[in-house]
């Protein structure tokens, strides 16, 4: 797999760009559109703390473990969320794709699909990635169907593995998709964003 450099990507009606400290208003501002840091699942900033939040990615990505992304709405140019490619090991050629949140005004639209095709369309076929995954909390289920209704297979739970913001540990789970699954799993989402272009 090739190093994992910032790149721009772009599919339908979003943009993905590197994260910068400049973002810290648009991001805080998405994030209250639904006050989504009460949620003890997400990694989204609480108000006051969106410029930690980038810098803690910013650290991570020098680090060589993460590449964040702010997700734009490409028409109106406003910041409507967060992603990132993460976990990146490279000599495996695996990453992991996490740390995502929307406005929820855009919740239940075609961003999210939009954004996962950008990032494993190009994991896959420009990095040449053997392999993407996610993982999630077990009480998220909203998470787990998201990430199934991209084609990921369930690899299993990680029991008492990590941290929530409310200091309670979580159960995570696993989830990967392989280069050779992705063709179909390619196929599978741009007829689903097509369905939703013809709404």
């Amino acid at each position: 797999m090739r190093p994992v450099d910032a790149v721009t990507l772009e599919r339908g009606p979003v943009r993905l760009l590197p994260l910068l400290p400049g973002h810290e208003a648009g991001l805080a501002a998405a994030a209250a559109d639904g006050e989504l840091w009460t949620l003890r699942v997400t990694s989204v900033p609480e108000p006051g703390a969106t410029a930690a939040y980038i810098e803690r990615a910013l650290q991570m990505q020098r680090e060589g473990s993460r590449l964040p992304f702010t997700v734009v709405d490409a028409a109106s140019g406003a910041i409507i969320g967060s992603t990132s490619y993460h976990d990146i090991d490279v000599a495996v050629g695996r990453l992991e794709i996490g740390y995502t949140w929307y406005a929820r005004s855009r919740q239940r639209s075609a961003v999210n699909t939009s954004c996962k095709l950008a990032l494993m369309q190009h994991a896959f076929e420009t990095l040449g990635a053997g392999v993407v995954g996610w993982r999630t909390d077990l009480l998220n289920l909203a998470s787990q169907r998201a990430i199934e209704r991209l084609g990921a297979r369930r690899d299993g739970v990680l029991r008492h593995h990590a941290l929530r913001r409310d200091g309670t540990v979580r159960d995570t789970v696993m989830y990967s998709l392989t280069a050779a699954e992705w063709p179909a799993a390619r196929e599978q989402l741009q007829a689903r964003l097509q369905r939703h272009a013809g709404h």
